[in-house]
């Protein structure tokens, strides 16, 4: 008797020690990577914990990631599992936000859980879109509409534009103009910009004017002014810090300013992204004709020191702690120091 209940308490013991290994890998962030013509996935440390298999990877949310078989995405678990067959047709943003993810069959979009069940079969719309706070947009015709989770529309196709919802308001578009609603379809910013983007860090950068000639700036929620439209272009919001350009797209150069509008990092690159992950992907190429040529690509901190170079080929920002970089045409992840924790096999 005391050797079968030792055997029971040890049985109990290596499931508990499988069900923690199992949660904490669901947390752990895994990074596709594409090598020769499949893609995998990667762990922190580089190693490889999905062996590259799939046409095509989408990084993981909510525990899922986005996968292309056949000519078709489906969903994997952490452990390169199909959970949810590969039969849906590609779409941007099909990917699982707030236990839901928006798919397409043909011409039909719908919504599903994360066993593969159908929970929303919109009607009728030409166009569908993730859940964001609860709400999720539709194109019906030629106006947009939001949907709540039960299906129902709580918001009527009257807009001429329209994007999710953030920071508990959704910019639309009524004829040339864009302002922002509540969840209940409330106006809560008059439609007076000729351009907006969503809220991020509790403001949102807006433009007056033409695409040319325009000046952008910062408004908070209640529509208040809080950092004049005088700047050429800006960008939201990020760690704190927004990108901003001084000049046209031609000649231009990027910096960063604070909330207060105040310029922490001099417009002295050619190219800039948005703070991620306490980084930022810039470039100081030429530019030829306002395009990029051979552009290489460094990071830096939130000072503007330089604190990654490396030259990458292509811009990608740091998800935490790891970022895709290409060097002589070769697809490799860095960490922050610059360190390379996993490359692609060489181009032959």
């Amino acid at each position: 008797m005391r050797s079968l209940t030792l055997n029971i308490k040890l049985a109990a013991l290596v499931l508990v020690g499988l069900l923690i290994q199992s949660k904490l890998r669901s947390q752990e962030t895994l990074y596709p990577f594409k090598d020769k013509h499949s893609y995998g996935y990667i762990n922190k440390t580089g190693k490889i914990v999905i062996p590259a298999q799939f046409e095509y990877a989408e990084l993981f949310h909510e525990d899922l990631a986005g996968v292309k078989q056949g000519g078709k995405f489906g969903f994997i678990d952490a452990s390169g599992k199909i959970v949810i067959p590969a039969q849906y047709d590609e779409k941007m943003d099909s990917y699982f936000s707030e236990g839901l993810a928006c798919v397409k069959k043909g011409s039909k979009y719908s919504y599903i859980d994360k066993t593969g069940k159908t929970i929303i079969e919109p009607k009728s719309c030409e166009h569908a879109y993730k859940f964001s706070e609860g709400m999720a947009r539709l194109q019906i015709g030629l106006k947009f509409a939001y949907i709540n989770k039960t299906g129902n529309i709580v918001i009527k196709p009257e807009y001429d534009g329209a994007w999710d919802f953030k920071e508990g308001l959704a910019r639309v578009k009524k004829g040339e103009k864009w302002g922002f609603v509540d969840n209940k379809g409330e106006i809560a910013v008059s439609f007076k910009y000729d351009e907006a983007f969503e809220f991020s860090e509790g403001l949102t950068n807006v433009r007056i004017g033409d695409q040319k000639t325009g000046k952008w700036g910062y408004i908070d929620k209640a529509g208040k002014p809080m950092i004049p439209c005088e700047f050429d272009k800006v960008f939201t919001f990020s760690n704190g810090l927004a990108c901003v350009r001084v000049g046209n797209y031609k000649t231009g150069k990027y910096g960063y300013i604070n909330k207060a509008g105040k310029m922490v990092v001099n417009p002295i690159f050619t190219g800039a992204f948005p703070f991620s992950d306490g980084m930022a992907c810039v470039s100081t190429s030429p530019m030829v004709i306002g395009s990029f040529k051979d552009a290489k690509w460094q990071y830096i901190d939130k000072t503007g020191k330089i604190v990654v170079f490396g030259d990458s080929e292509h811009p990608s920002d740091f998800i935490n702690g790891l970022a895709n970089v290409s060097y002589n045409g070769v697809s490799s992840y860095i960490d922050k120091t610059g360190k390379i924790v996993w490359s692609a096999s060489p181009k032959k």
